[in-house]
């Protein structure tokens, strides 16, 4: 299935790639629709998610110095994508030693309301389904788990366990019945069909001039929508040892197209980023 940016996704995607200033000033609104319509996002799309995610308490509208309309991150909105810095571009090489992290659940049928958005929650921090309300994920996941669940006040309908895999079926077996691999393999595969041709092209062009990649602006547009594509996966995949993975597992090499794309296109993305904020 081809990849679709939408035009949240990407505002999210430019705050957390360039939006969050040390003094946390806003971005202006002329700056943002300049900046998506680089992505091809128009004017009334912009409006309408920046909109949506300032109902979600995820943007505070703010003047800029100049007295521009604009946009701030609120304080969850940072702390949301502070976290996800770590899952992004920190990807700490998995061992089987660290063990693993369960979540046990159990929600008062009057708020089975809350039941939804535990799974929710878990199946995006990247845990897999071992049994009924009982979710497993890599042990290096506690500590986010832990701050997660607590942040969204689900912290009291959880308790958290550390352990190993004792049996009965091999881990590896176990781990293919607890996630869904195809299903992950297959969206790096999606990955790395659209970015690495990408990557190829800059790399290529590092040795030579070419033309058409030869601007700040290309930069920031390959730039943005790798990481609008990327900033996903670390979640839909826990990043299981490699020794638990089928062969040929097409996630490191994700990874690693993804950390030279950002290597490469991140800061002269910020020059063509700066232009229409500071113009705002």
């Amino acid at each position: 299935m081809a990849e679709q940016h939408t035009p949240r996704s990407l505002i999210v995607t430019l705050y957390g790639a360039y939006g969050r200033t040390p003094d946390g000033a806003p971005l202006p609104v002329a700056g943002l629709i300049r900046l998506l319509g680089a992505l091809g996002v128009d004017a009334p799309s912009v409006r309408s998610s920046v909109s949506r995610l300032k109902r979600r308490g995820l943007l505070v509208p703010e003047r800029t110095a100049d007295g521009a309309a604009g946009y701030r991150l609120s304080a969850q909105a940072r702390q949301l994508l502070d976290d996800g810095d770590r899952r992004i571009y920190e990807r700490p090489a998995p061992r089987l030693s660290d063990g693993w992290v369960l979540a046990v659940f159990s929600v008062p049928e009057a708020e089975r309301h809350k039941r939804h958005l535990l799974r929710s929650r878990l199946g995006r921090l990247g845990f897999g389904t071992a049994a009924p309300g009982v979710w497993i994920a890599p042990g290096r996941l506690y500590e986010e788990t832990r701050h997660t669940l607590r942040r969204l006040e689900l912290d009291t309908y959880v308790d958290l366990f550390r352990g190993e895999h004792l049996g009965f079926e091999p881990t590896e077996e176990a781990v293919a019945r607890w996630w869904d691999l195809d299903a992950i393999a297959a969206l790096h595969e999606e990955f790395l069909t659209a970015h690495e041709p990408v990557l190829r092209a800059w790399e290529k062009g590092a040795a030579g001039p070419v033309p058409h990649l030869d601007s700040v602006r290309d930069a920031y547009r390959d730039y943005l929508l790798a990481l609008d594509s990327w900033r996903h996966l670390p979640y839909t995949d826990p990043g299981l040892p490699g020794e638990l993975l089928p062969e040929n597992w097409p996630g490191e090499r994700s990874a690693e197209v993804f950390t030279r794309l950002h290597a490469r296109l991140r800061d002269p993305g910020l020059e063509f980023v700066r232009g229409p904020l500071s113009s705002g």
